[in-house]
């Protein structure tokens, strides 16, 4: 059933996808932590594109964690699922200290992976949104809701797998979407890999590392 043995694997056949943009010089890869960061790091060596992490953290109603209310994304982009806010009647002061929760996370997460390196530049760069997978989506347009603030002259995201319905809601959102496979029914990301097991804080600071290191030396192929 599964369609990739790992995130790895996945990265390699959605950089197929992407080839066009091999050694353009002015494309970025942007993955999203945790998971998305071994299927980026395959696509920017596939494309010698520097590698760099766009974090987005959902917001889950508070004890029902699983289910999103909506996201936040860095730069400060919050984006609320107003159906879910309205159908459970989440008073305002609830998703206020969920967000600041979520907002704590980031910044530690921003501080780990990067050792306060500052952002990659994206202004007039096309830049790519990766992560393992899209279900719902609502992680993914926080992202590119914040990223289009940071003034990119293109938008692409990109995915090894993903809900029909979810790759096309991203049609009118973003300059390109690539979905490499779009099983009918989805039944979730994690059942089209055979190893989806969680990637740690660690995996990701190496990876990124090893990124930085290819791009300096010019070996990403």
């Amino acid at each position: 059933m599964a369609i990739y043995k790992d995130r790895e694997d996945a990265g390699r056949v959605l950089s197929q996808e992407l080839a066009d943009l091999q050694d353009q010089g002015n494309t970025v890869i942007l993955a999203l932590p945790r998971g998305g960061v071994p299927v980026g790091f395959e696509v920017a060596r596939k494309l010698n594109a520097p590698l760099d992490v766009f974090i987005v953290r959902k917001l889950g109603v508070p004890g029902h964690e699983e289910l999103a209310m909506g996201a936040i994304a860095s730069g400060g982009v919050i984006v609320l699922n107003d159906e879910v806010v309205w159908r459970l009647n989440i008073p305002t002061q609830m998703i206020e200290g969920v967000i600041r929760e979520e907002r704590r996370e980031m910044e530690r997460r921003e501080r780990a992976y990067r050792d306060d390196r500052p952002p990659v530049d994206v202004s007039g760069k096309t830049a790519i949104l990766v992560d393992d997978g899209l279900a719902t989506g609502a992680s993914m347009k926080a992202a590119v809701q914040g990223l289009r603030a940071r003034g990119p002259a293109r938008i692409i995201v990109a995915v090894p797998v993903a809900a029909p319905e979810t790759c096309a809601s991203f049609q009118e959102l973003v300059d390109r979407i690539v979905c490499a496979e779009t099983p009918e029914p989805f039944f979730g990301v994690g059942a089209w890999y055979e190893d989806f097991s969680q990637t740690s804080d660690e995996e990701v600071r190496d990876l990124l590392e090893r990124s930085r290191e290819y791009t300096a030396t010019g070996e990403n192929q």
